[in-house]
């Protein structure tokens, strides 16, 4: 039987960047044909995706660099990064058509995915599908590994996060209440301050840019110190959270979105407190942790379901929307994880 042929939207990066990503920095392609087939023996299968995820991480592969955990974007082609699809079509007998599956896919209404060692299947409950994306996704697997494996929290600990309201900071501030710790947030916007006090259960939030000094703000908040910093910014906020470090403090060093538009990047200052204080900075990646993925998406599922948890999400509509919501990432447009939705289903 003849296989449909459809029209396939996409997101194509353009050329190798310097600075904070632009929505002109890609650009959509309409009107490319796509033929919903899987070649025999190949294992791969053909997608509809659902829903897009934009991460800063992706700012990383926009430079000519293969230094990285991951390599760069080929100028010219489709974008890629974290979705949520539905199978259409399969060669693997792991994958059938109907199954919904979360992994790395293309930034277009439809994929061929020939890597499929790192899929999984979305199992039917009543999440969200979105949520694969974000709380049962990357972001919600760094915020839970990050938190549990390298902070290693005790009750009572005194925890920062920075970029408190983002995708994987809003999850590490519940789930740092949940354990019983003292929690305060850093945001950009007093809108999400109000968010992070209000919402999602932080004891404390600021707005970093309100403060004329940050190693102030942070003796404010912690007059005795801190325990624990969940480090999203890196800069000027790290060099701060040195300063108000406890003796064994712990800082997990997941991501440095204020560097990421910098071609030199800003040196650390105060780097003595961790002799001074005996403190443990690690940086981390999720993937580093899989042996804990099915534990956490039982825990988080379930403490979603109890009520005891809540995510906050900023839904773009259609694929056109995708390259101005990724830029956003880096001005501090969204609110909470910032997804693309592609198609309804």
């Amino acid at each position: 039987m003849e296989k449909a042929v459809v029209e396939n939207k996409q997101v194509i990066f353009k050329g190798y960047i310097v600075g904070i990503p632009k929505e002109t920095d890609m650009e959509i392609r309409a009107g490319s044909k796509f033929k919903v087939e899987a070649p025999k023996g190949s294992g791969a299968f053909v997608v509809k995706n659902l829903y897009l995820s934009c991460d800063p991480y992706l700012r990383g592969r926009m430079r000519d660099f293969r230094g990285s955990y991951v390599p760069p974007f080929v100028p010219g082609s489709v974008m890629e990064g974290f979705g949520v699809a539905r199978v259409l079509e399969s060669d693997n007998p792991n994958f059938k058509p109907g199954d919904l599956v979360s992994g790395l896919t293309g930034w277009e209404e439809y994929s061929l995915i020939q890597k499929t060692d790192h899929l999984r299947k979305v199992e039917q409950n009543d999440m969200p599908l979105s949520y694969y994306v974000g709380l049962l996704g990357m972001p919600g697997f760094t915020a839970y590994a990050g938190f549990y494996e390298v902070c290693a929290p005790e009750k009572g600990n005194h925890v920062f996060v920075s970029a408190a309201s983002g995708a994987v900071g809003q999850l590490v501030g519940q789930l740092a209440k949940i354990h019983g710790c003292y929690v305060v947030g850093s945001a950009g916007t007093s809108q999400k301050v109000d968010l992070l006090k209000n919402r999602l259960g932080f004891d404390e939030a600021f707005n970093y840019k309100e403060e004329l000094e940050l190693d102030a703000a942070l003796k404010r908040y912690f007059p005795k110190g801190i325990d624990i910093y969940f480090d999203n910014v890196g800069g000027a906020m790290l060099d701060a959270a040195l300063l108000n470090m406890r003796n064994y403090g712990r800082i997990a060093v997941c991501g440095m979105v204020s560097q990421h538009s910098q071609s030199d990047p800003q040196g650390i200052h105060n780097l003595y407190c961790l002799v001074q204080k005996s403190i443990r900075m690690q940086g981390f990646l999720q993937h580093n942790y899989q042996h804990l993925h099915a534990r956490f998406l039982e825990d988080i599922t379930g403490l979603y379901k109890q009520g005891k948890i809540v995510y906050v999400e900023d839904v773009n509509e259609a694929l056109e929307s995708a390259p101005a919501a990724f830029a956003g990432l880096f001005s501090g447009k969204n609110v909470g994880k910032q997804v693309v939705r592609v198609a309804n289903e």
